[in-house]
């Protein structure tokens, strides 16, 4: 049994995310998790509201709160949004948590006792309209790189170049909307980043394993133009973990706060130790995942990102890590996505364009977006969603496949057998030719899993359902049942078997229907099916099952159509 970490991108507190955010981290970082947890290692899940810097205190003063009090609100409306997608989180922390203020704190001490922390002089954007330095969140222009007009101060989010605010083209305040401003005189804290190229450059060399676009990313980051920066990591904002070098003051940065980026991923810790801390252990049963002095150097650790957030997790904050001189894990494994689009376009959470979580959760249950979201999830490449193929998939995959299983096998047993697994017959050449099939399927379908390829996993268990389909369609028990019950007896017990299979098998990606296939087949076994002749039989002959209600509801023109067009926007 293996111990696996798992965390996957911490999304801003600021407002409720929509399916192309969910699809890039949380999602597959879950399905991962169960599948690990279904294989019966020692998993432990992570993730955080990230709930620092400009997002939140924008978000907060557009809503009239305090900022303590609207991100409180919005950690319980992303926590609840997160179980109604039965995201199997561990631990859903907060970066404003003390664990995190104390930790961040930690590192920023061990990182200037090594020398790595500069104390730099700096021009910064002053805003005269609203009396106040602006940090790069603050600051919004346009892209010197791509022309995108709504660049933020600190990166493009439209070609993910890192900038600095001074580089933005007609820069604007993300508050007043002002271009009355003016480049003034401050002291901020650098992380010597460039002290560490060659350690962060033979640690990225290292990872022959990760995906093409984890590793492209980075090295672009580590490698082009001038190379790796020193980057900032304070700001001059109200609201944040204040700077210090552990528990002492730092003289000169007084009322400033951490940098977001530099705070945040230091949460990914912290929340293990809130989750420890929550169920009353000592600081052994969170370091054993985090230091490996303590145990982790046995940990497989696994983060899940959008492409926008690999150079921060590539770089900036491994160098907080091999910067601190301390035995932290460092991540074994980045699997990184692309983007969703939406329908045409780009999600926006500005203009209320596509679908966000909670609107998702409305109109269908968790198990009808979690699977076209991760059988379609953009990893080699964006990919994008529209209402025609979100029909086509849930009404093919787990309707008329999955569904239509589930539904027939069930009815007919119940017509012609009663509600039990029946007894009779033996198995033939056509079982066995299904069970070879399906045991190549499994082997096929696990593979996909633990290299950690979505949409090549979907498809394999996709073609497991369809094994079954074939073969109930093949043997047909119906037809059979007329000249020798005994025989249809044996098929439908295979069938009847099948489902829990199905279910144990799909519960990674379709958990809610998973849970209601092994409760119609009157069952807690959840065993894998490594052995599929035994698999087959774990239902023996009188046990009891029940027709389960329709699985899943096909999506009419109608419905489809009122989606699309209420989707378009102005949220």
């Amino acid at each position: 049994m293996a111990r696996i970490l798992i965390t996957s991108a911490i999304p801003y507190i600021n407002g409720i995310k929509h399916l192309g955010n969910l699809v890039g981290s949380q999602l597959p970082a879950d399905l991962y998790a169960r599948y690990m947890r279904a294989r019966d290692h020692e998993v432990l899940f992570l993730c955080a509201t990230d709930e620092h810097g400009t997002p939140a205190e924008l978000a907060a003063a557009k809503a009239g709160m305090p900022v303590a009090d609207y991100c409180a609100e919005m950690h319980e409306v992303q926590t609840r949004l997160s179980d109604g997608f039965r995201l199997s989180f561990d631990k859903f922390g907060r970066s404003s948590s003390p664990q995190n203020h104390l930790l961040t704190q930690h590192f920023a001490g061990k990182l200037a006792e090594n020398g790595l922390i500069s104390e730099v002089s700096e021009k910064q954007m002053y805003s005269n309209a609203d009396g106040r330095f602006l940090p790069d969140r603050y600051i919004e222009g346009t892209c010197p790189n791509c022309g995108y007009d709504r660049a933020r101060g600190d990166q493009c989010e439209n070609c993910t170049k890192q900038l600095d605010p001074t580089d933005l083209i007609e820069p604007r305040s993300a508050i007043s909307g002002s271009t009355d401003l003016e480049v003034r005189e401050t002291k901020h804290l650098y992380l010597k980043q460039r002290s560490l190229r060659g350690q962060l450059s033979e640690w990225i060399d290292s990872k022959t394993d990760w995906p093409v676009l984890t590793t492209s990313i980075a090295r672009k980051w580590l490698n082009d133009g001038d190379g790796l920066q020193d980057r900032g990591i304070t700001r001059d904002l109200d609201w944040g973990i204040p700077v210090k070098k552990g528990a002492e003051d730092w003289p000169g940065m007084e009322g400033k706060v951490f940098y977001v980026w530099f705070d945040a991923p230091i949460e990914y810790i912290a929340c293990a130790k809130e989750w420890s801390d929550a169920r009353g252990a000592p600081d052994a049963e969170w370091e054993r995942w985090w230091r490996t002095d303590k145990g982790a150097d046995d940990v497989r650790y696994v983060q899940f990102m959008g492409k926008d957030n690999v150079p921060f997790h590539t770089l900036s904050f491994p160098a907080t890590i091999i910067g601190s001189g301390e035995p932290w894990k460092l991540v074994d494994y980045i699997k990184s996505f692309n983007y969703l689009n939406y329908d045409g376009g780009q999600f926006s959470t500005s203009q209320g364009r596509g679908v966000f979580m909670d609107q998702a959760l409305s109109i269908l249950p968790a198990d009808y977006w979690r699977w076209w979201l991760l059988s379609h999830a953009p990893e080699n490449s964006d990919a994008e969603f529209t209402w025609e193929n979100f029909q086509a998939s849930v009404n093919k995959d787990l309707a008329d496949v999955l569904g239509n299983f589930v539904s027939r096998v069930t009815k007919f047993c119940r017509s012609k057998f009663g509600e039990e697994v029946p007894s009779g017959g033996d198995w033939g050449a056509e079982e066995d030719a299904l069970i070879a099939r399906l045991s190549e399927g499994v082997a096929r379908y696990e593979a996909a899993m633990e290299a950690i390829e979505v949409r090549k996993a979907a498809g394999e268990l996709r073609a497991i359902w369809v094994a079954g389909n074939e073969y109930l369609q093949s043997a047909a028990p119906w037809s059979v049942f007329k000249d020798d019950p005994d025989r249809a007896a044996a098929q439908v017990r295979l069938a009847l078997n099948l489902i829990r299979v199905y279910a144990v098998l799909s519960a990674p990606f379709i958990p809610d229907a998973a849970g209601s296939m092994l409760s119609a087949m009157n069952t807690l076994d959840t065993d894998w099916p490594s052995d599929m002749r035994a698999a087959l039989t774990a239902l023996p002959p009188g046990h009891a099952f029940t027709v389960p209600e329709v699985l899943f509801k096909k999506i009419a023109d109608e419905e489809r159509e009122d989606w699309q067009t209420g989707f378009a926007g102005q949220r």
